[in-house]
């Protein structure tokens, strides 16, 4: 079968490659995301995950094909925090998880034919003191500009970070261990070398 990614992240690539699936095509759906307001983090990004998988889907003349998307929001005392819209966001981002814990969700989606599966992961990310120096020198590297919460844990930002609790590669953008029991069901075993 054909396995279709809906995410133009290089991360989430990265980690499906990491999972053992080679072969599949990367798809970045036509959706909007302000298109859904809701502010149960949990919710938002499973309601995305679906948004992006169904986009995909409409574009697609395959029945069999395997449609996986998601979407990934930072959460801090119940704000959601998304991707930075300045370095001033940034800033204001990352002072406020600074010596604090927070949530990060990751939400996908499986689909084919008239089958999908919608879930989530929620892992808890603790940072240490940051001082306003060494925050100014991080968003200055640009590497927060495109992340939620203003952070890539697998780049330089795994510096602020003091501990996790869950799943690592959830905070990157893909539960692999939660998304592979999900993929098993619908007949995809990266362990498994005869999988398609």
């Amino acid at each position: 079968m054909e396995i279709i990614l809906a995410s133009g992240s290089p991360r989430r690539k990265q980690l499906l490659e990491t999972m053992g699936l080679c072969s599949f095509r990367v798809m970045v759906p036509d959706f909007d995301e302000d298109s859904i307001a809701l502010s149960d983090p949990a919710r938002l990004v499973e309601a995305l995950s679906q948004g992006k998988a169904a986009a995909a889907a409409r574009t697609l003349s395959d029945p069999k094909a395997l449609i996986l998307a998601a979407d990934t929001v930072v959460a801090l005392r119940g704000e959601i925090l998304g991707k930075p819209a300045d370095p001033p966001d940034a800033f204001r981002m990352l002072t406020s998880l600074s010596r604090t814990s927070h949530q990060v969700y990751t939400g996908f989606t499986v689909l084919q034919g008239g089958r999908c599966v919608t879930e989530h992961e929620v892992t808890s990310v603790t940072f240490r003191p940051l001082s306003p120096k060494e925050i100014r020198a991080y968003i200055d590297t640009g590497e927060p500009m495109d992340k939620a919460g203003a952070y890539g844990i697998q780049g330089l930002g795994s510096l602020l970070v003091e501990k996790i609790q869950g799943d690592f590669f959830n905070v990157m953008g893909l539960p692999i261990c939660h998304l592979g029991r999900v993929l098993r069901s619908f007949g995809v075993d990266p362990l498994t070398p005869s999988h398609s």
